[in-house]
């Protein structure tokens, strides 16, 4: 029987761990090697190789999309699957074009990823769940002050909570209560989250 040999790269150790779960319940499935960010990906594709690599799309270093970008260049018989928190037509449109082989949002991994991995090692693409979640566009439904938009549209420029204070003379325990609050009302986790949700949905 002829196995899948995968790699998983994601900056949470409890996401590789629950793949791996995922994935060793079928016997044709290798997961050989993880990775945290984009960088640690091409260093261990440029000494093992693999048929498979699975990307979250927000990771330090180098995120996803560029490191899909490198492994198509410098590899082009690997299938590359990235994970996302969110998608949106253009999202798709942009990971089809770059020539990434299926898209799963994070919280269908479970019960899809093996469906994936399948699909794409048999020449394929899979974008089934998330190209029906693509054609709804994300709801603008945030109820954001003028200040937290500001703030956000900040950090999306790359500035830091002190940077962003001084910006706008306010101290930066003002700046990191309106990070936490922001984060509270939309459900999300980390400052990454936040940037692809501000992105997904026009605030920057």
């Amino acid at each position: 029987m002829k196995t899948t040999d995968i790699l998983i790269a994601d900056d949470h150790q409890i996401v590789i761990d629950g793949l791996k779960l995922v994935l060793s319940s079928r016997e044709d499935f290798n997961v050989i090697g993880q990775a945290s960010n984009g960088l640690e990906v091409l260093e261990f594709l440029s000494q093992n190789r693999a048929d498979v690599v699975v990307l979250d799309i927000n990771m330090p270093e180098m995120d996803g999309i560029k490191c899909a970008k490198k492994i198509k260049s410098l590899y082009p018989d690997i299938k590359i699957i990235i994970l996302t928190m969110y998608a949106q037509k253009s999202f798709v449109e942009e990971i089809v074009k770059i020539g990434i082989d299926g898209c799963l949002l994070k919280n269908n991994t479970g019960k899809e990823l093996s469906d994936a991995i399948a699909r794409v090692t048999s020449g394929k693409s899979y974008y089934d769940q998330i190209q029906s979640f693509s054609k709804e566009e994300v709801k603008q439904n945030y109820t954001l002050s003028d200040r937290e938009l500001e703030i956000i549209r900040k950090l999306g420029d790359g500035m830091t909570s002190s940077q962003i204070a001084s910006d706008l003379y306010i101290s930066e325990h003002t700046v990191k209560t309106h990070r936490k609050n922001i984060l509270r009302k939309l459900d999300l986790h980390s400052s990454s989250e936040l940037i692809q949700y501000a992105l997904n949905n026009g605030i920057i």
